[in-house]
């Protein structure tokens, strides 16, 4: 069993550690650029968040039924369902682009409080984050459509292809971020522009290499070939699609919008805080990336034991999976909080800091069983068609009970950003026990 599982988990541990772990070495990069630059870089990262998980949603949500006709050998199933997501993907990139160059600047400007910093760091910081959001909506569409792509051959149960285009993609970025943003081999040093020019670049470098993948191995993708002749889908899985797809996309843009407004009541501390906490949830993304993979793993070996039809399979699946799950986080997380104070150190900022950044990698590390146990319940329900219930406990819990939670603590109380960040973590352990 865990053979089976690890020939499908562990190129999807790869290729999130890696893009994990360049992300972490691109925030140290932008990071020894000031404070000011790395909190405009986490402010606008933020945002384009809200953008990446509706494209991610949109995809899962058609790849429900993906993984489901890839596990009965239903290409034409496949086929319909892929022409949905590339439909769905650009509608949602246009919107993406028209929202952030309209509306961007005042977006960003709610993150940033006169009560905290001076008139001067805002301007500055406000410059930053409004250069680096419109050079990053370049790379929406070619985003976009290397989900569509990547997830369409995930579904098949092959991890392999799309992990190899995403680390060739974060080396083109890491590449990019090291040339572009302190300007070596007589290139500009653009700072934090250039961390954004870089991922656009890798954007499409990602694209470009997973197209070209599914071209030449069509043999192992049947749905590929006669994907666009006649565009046709049927009004019966559209319908299916939606119903089933559309909690998954509100749930992911609601749950989104949550973190970001979560995340600007702790900037109500100062741009000190927000940088703090930018370096704490980078590390800690690195360490929940195991938990990802072994979601992704639910979706895929679960999903297609449903569609084949075998539910004691399942059932018996995921029950392992959940357990080995909450196993390694309970190690990760002890690794993390031993390791919290190596890590600020790579940052070129204040003492303060990094002490602050230091014990949030501390809570994120005991509470990580939390989240992991909580992500693989999630996914399992959702590769079952229970997307209404994940949208009740996903987006409906951070919307209506933690962000609420966050906004009277940092309105009504002269509480540090530690003491909310602790308080508004330790609140998930009603999602996991529910």
């Amino acid at each position: 069993f865990y053979r089976a599982v690890l020939l499908v988990a562990v190129p999807l541990i790869v290729q999130q550690l890696i893009t994990s772990f360049v992300n972490m070495l691109d925030n140290i990069m932008v990071g020894q650029t000031g404070t000011l630059q790395m909190s405009a870089v986490s402010v606008a990262n933020q945002l384009c968040m809200i953008f990446n998980l509706a494209v991610f949603g949109s995809v899962s949500g058609a790849g429900i039924f993906g993984a489901q006709f890839a596990g009965k050998k239903d290409w034409q199933g496949s086929r319909y369902t892929f022409r949905f997501k590339l439909v769905t993907e650009l509608l949602f990139s246009t919107a993406g682009i028209l929202i952030f160059l309209m509306f961007g600047n005042s977006l960003i400007s709610m993150f940033m409080t006169s009560e905290s910093n001076s008139s001067a760091d805002i301007a500055a910081t406000m410059n930053y984050a409004s250069t680096y959001i419109r050079i990053m909506t370049v790379g929406f569409v070619p985003f976009a459509l290397s989900q569509c792509v990547g997830s369409a051959i995930r579904e098949t149960g092959n991890t392999r292809l799309p992990m190899i285009a995403s680390i060739f993609a974060v080396a083109v970025n890491f590449v990019g971020n090291w040339l572009l943003i302190f300007g070596h081999f007589g290139l500009p040093a653009l700072g934090c522009a250039g961390a954004a020019v870089a991922t656009v670049i890798s954007r499409f470098a990602e694209l470009i290499m997973i197209l070209c993948f599914a071209v030449y191995n069509k043999k192992d993708f049947p749905f590929f070939y006669g994907v666009f002749s006649g565009f046709h889908i049927p009004w019966d899985l559209t319908r299916q699609i939606i119903v089933r797809g559309f909690p998954l996309v509100v749930n992911e843009v609601l749950w989104s919008t949550g973190i970001a407004a979560i995340i600007q009541c702790y900037s109500t501390r100062g741009i000190e805080a927000l940088a703090a906490y930018n370096i704490s949830n980078t590390i800690n993304n690195l360490f929940f990336v195991f938990s990802i993979a072994l979601g992704d793993c639910i979706s895929i070996m679960v999903g297609q034991k449903l569609g084949a039809g075998r539910l004691e399979e399942a059932v018996d699946t995921d029950r392992k999976l959940i357990t080995f799950t909450f196993m390694l986080s309970v190690c990760l997380g002890t690794l993390l909080s031993i390791s919290a104070p190596v890590f600020p150190q790579f940052y070129n900022t204040s003492e303060s800091i990094r002490a602050t950044a230091t014990t949030l990698l501390r809570i994120a590390g005991m509470c990580l069983p939390i989240q992991a146990i909580y992500n693989a319940c999630y996914f399992t329900m959702r590769c079952g068609g229970k997307t209404i219930i994940t949208f009740l406990f996903d987006s409906v819990g951070t919307v209506a009970v933690s962000f609420p939670i966050a906004w009277m603590l940092s309105r009504w109380t002269d509480w540090s950003v530690v003491s909310i960040f602790l308080t508004v973590t330790l609140v998930d352990l009603y999602k996991v026990i529910l």
